[in-house]
């Protein structure tokens, strides 16, 4: 482990797919090509980041941390590309403890044609993973260096495979000498609620933890006769004939039977140097809750002017590094040494040297990040954007150029509900998302009080940089009456029904977060009753938009503006129902043309119409949790409120109608409606 690391880690085998097809090259060998598959940006952010396992057509893959990608941006002479959003940066330098991190896209760059050379050298570098594999033929179970890799053909990555070249096949079968068979992944894994990842120990599993008393490498194979059933597998070694079964690595049963982890970091290729305290957990390779991300995003607004100048004098400072200091004083060198970085063509001396004071100035302590970690709400993300939407811009419609945003005012219909007070129509806008690390096991939002589980990115503490994408895309913003809503959400707080979420969030909450439930007040991570009114005011939106606007309703997202007043921070209640796209320059305007005054008064009124019915009424409209239940909605279910998980940012939670409308048996609704 050296100083630049905080991981066991061997550098001499780093993962450099780029380099090894040219080392190769040099050898005359057959050529085993590096391009393994495509994805698209948008999936290497939420289902296939760093750390994830990726199924290709013939074997899965891992994509590496960071630290591996910068082999791929130093193979050009051009510095990386980066992403433009000072609000997001920053947010991300102080949840990765690093005060110099930049986003970067994915490298990338798109072709003329299909058969064209641009861009091949650049790509997500990925290793192999797990690398357990399993022959097809004969049920043979070794690692990789046991196959044979072949990947020929240079536009038909799907190809690629691994394969047993002396595959005997299974006993009693009709064939006859040996032959090539693909083999696939051996599909158990270990995990720990921190992060960590490892292969399931095969041998010593078969052997009971004992070496095998008749071979030193002994022949082991997986008999899995009933795909698709959990850990039905069974694990032969085929040297001295001892065999057992997965399904005892099953259950809480099972649980006493694996190893303690051993603080392994796959993607990082590298291991926690005091190992792991966790006991571990049997998983699939294909399993949802191996990999969640953890993100955060914005809708870039136009800059104040305190943001430009905190922006320009960040620019200076990460561009000059250590000159800075040296040529403070000397303006004309400041600019010299900043004529191809950063424009400062346009500013005065005086502008230019309060600038470079602005960049010098000392960076907080580390205490001081530690409580501004501590006190930091996802909600403050928000409110820029909140405060913006809400302001009142001359003339009917208003475009930024740099950051994208084009707003457009629609009148309300007579016909509107009441209690929507604001409608815009959100012609363009450009949002950017970051990843920060990653849990397994539980989403982040679950586990926020142990920082020990997200996992990281790099093997450096202080990482220089993260990948973002830049989603562009139209939308609809609505506002609803705060007088109203605040009166409302007064009287929700003194109701039975609230009092049976809050209870049934307790109780999630403290099996979800055991080891610190002790330590936080749950009702601090309920969510007030205004958030659960704006969120299955959007569901419904997203259902009915979807019906007339030309996309999909998974195409569809929310971005929620609800919380009480708090200290710096006025209340919001209002909604932004959008679609982004990541590959291309936009979407159709499909969504913004329902925004028109007659159109939305429709979609709106059908929306509510609907949401007082369900298919499964009156078992979804009566639904209230009592204990022991924990599941955190009330009146809602997939036949009426919920979404799909593209669309909900809350994966489906806090979700009522009953506070939308007045229910049978209830009277609780925020909407007034003729039926």
């Amino acid at each position: 482990m050296t100083d630049e690391t905080r991981y066991v880690y061997d550098p001499t085998r780093a993962v450099d797919p780029l380099g090894d097809l040219e080392e190769e090259g040099e050898k005359a060998a057959k050529r085993n090509r590096a391009k393994v598959g495509s994805a698209r940006p948008s999936s290497l952010l939420y289902t296939y980041g760093p750390g994830s396992i990726m199924d290709l057509p013939q074997f899965t893959v891992m994509p590496t941390g960071l630290d591996d990608w910068d082999r791929i941006w130093r193979r050009r002479d051009s510095p990386p590309l980066t992403i433009h959003a000072p609000r997001l940066r920053e947010v991300v330098r102080m949840m990765l403890r690093s005060p110099d991190v930049q986003l970067r896209p994915h490298p990338w760059q798109p072709k003329k044609h299909s058969r064209s050379a641009e861009g091949n050298d650049l790509g997500v570098p990925a290793r192999v993973f797990p690398q357990w594999l399993r022959c097809t033929g004969c049920d043979m179970l070794g690692m990789l260096s046991q196959f044979d890799y072949k990947n020929t053909h240079p536009f038909r990555t799907d190809l690629a495979t691994f394969e047993h070249t002396k595959c005997t096949g299974r006993a009693g079968s009709r064939a006859r000498g040996t032959m090539r068979r693909p083999a696939v992944p051996a599909r158990y894994l270990l995990a720990c609620a921190d992060g960590h990842l490892d292969e399931f120990p095969y041998e010593l599993w078969v052997h009971r933890g004992q070496p095998c008393s008749r071979a030193e490498m002994p022949a082991l194979k997986m008999e899995d006769r009933t795909a698709g059933k959990g850990a039905s597998a069974v694990i032969i070694c085929a040297s001295c004939d001892m065999r057992r079964p997965m399904n005892e690595a099953q259950g809480e049963a099972g649980k006493a039977k694996l190893p303690q982890c051993r603080g392994r970091h796959p993607h990082l290729d590298a291991f926690e140097p005091k190992g792991c305290r966790n006991t571990t957990k049997l998983m699939l390779v294909g399993a949802s809750n191996l990999w969640f991300p953890a993100t955060q995003s914005i809708i870039v607004m136009p800059e104040s002017q305190q943001e430009k100048e905190e922006d320009l004098a960040d620019r200076i400072r990460t561009s000059l590094g250590e000159k800075l200091a040296k040529y403070r004083a000397n303006l004309d060198m400041i600019r010299d040494l900043l004529e191809d970085r950063v424009d400062v063509t346009q500013l005065s001396d005086h502008e230019l040297a309060q600038a470079v004071e602005a960049a010098v100035a000392p960076p907080a302590t580390v205490e001081e990040q530690e409580e501004k970690i501590r006190d930091w709400d996802p909600v403050d993300l928000l409110v820029p954007e909140w405060r913006y939407l809400l302001d009142d811009f001359p003339g009917s419609r208003d475009e930024d150029s740099k950051s994208g945003l084009t707003l457009a005012k629609r009148q309300r219909g007579q016909r509107l509900q009441p209690e929507i007070t604001r409608v815009l129509a959100v012609e363009r806008l450009r949002k950017v998302n970051a990843l920060v690390g990653f849990t397994r096991i539980d989403d982040m939002d679950r586990v926020g009080d142990l920082p020990r589980r997200l996992a990281p990115l790099t093997r450096t503490p202080r990482p220089a940089w993260t990948v973002a994408t830049e989603d562009r895309g139209e939308g609809i913003f609505l506002q609803l009456e705060e007088d109203k809503v605040a009166a409302w959400e007064k009287h929700i707080l003194d109701t039975d029904l609230w009092q049976a979420h809050r209870e049934a969030h307790r109780r999630n909450f403290e099996r979800r977060f055991s080891e610190t439930a002790g330590q936080v007040n749950p009702d601090s991570r309920l969510k007030p009753p205004r958030y659960w009114l704006v969120h299955t005011f959007a569901h419904i939106l997203i259902r009915e938009l979807a019906l007339t606007c030309g996309y999909s309703a998974a195409s569809l997202s929310e971005r929620l503006y609800a919380w009480p007043a708090a200290d710096g921070r006025e209340p919001a209640a209002g909604l932004l129902i959008c679609t982004t796209a990541s590959d291309s320059d936009g979407t159709l305007g499909g969504l913004v043309q329902l925004s028109d005054p007659a159109r939305l008064e429709r979609v709106v009124a059908s929306a509510l119409r609907k949401a007082r019915r369900c298919s499964s009424d009156p078992v979804c409209a009566m639904r209230i949790p009592q204990d022991p239940e924990d599941f955190l909605h009330g009146a809602a279910c997939h036949c009426c409120v919920m979404a799909s998980e593209t669309s909900c940012e809350r994966a489906n939670r806090f979700l009522d109608r009953r506070f939308l409308l007045d229910l049978p048996a209830s009277n609780l609704g925020y909407f007034t409606t003729n039926e």
